[in-house]
């Protein structure tokens, strides 16, 4: 959690904040509020690692 991801289905960019069940990633905008969720972690592309995104701050 806390990678920003791009969401290929979505066509936006996201931070994960949860997996539930394994099977469903929830994604955060990069600054606007709201959140969506994915059920294709295929289909998300790890942009910033969180690792990276903690340094950066």
């Amino acid at each position: 959690m806390g990678d920003l991801v791009q969401d290929e289905t979505a066509g936006r960019r996201g931070v994960v904040t949860d997996v539930r069940g394994g099977a469903v990633w929830v994604l955060r905008p990069e600054s606007d509020p709201g959140r969506w969720t994915s059920r294709h972690p295929e289909r998300l592309t790890v942009v910033t690692p969180r690792e990276e995104r903690r340094t950066q701050s």
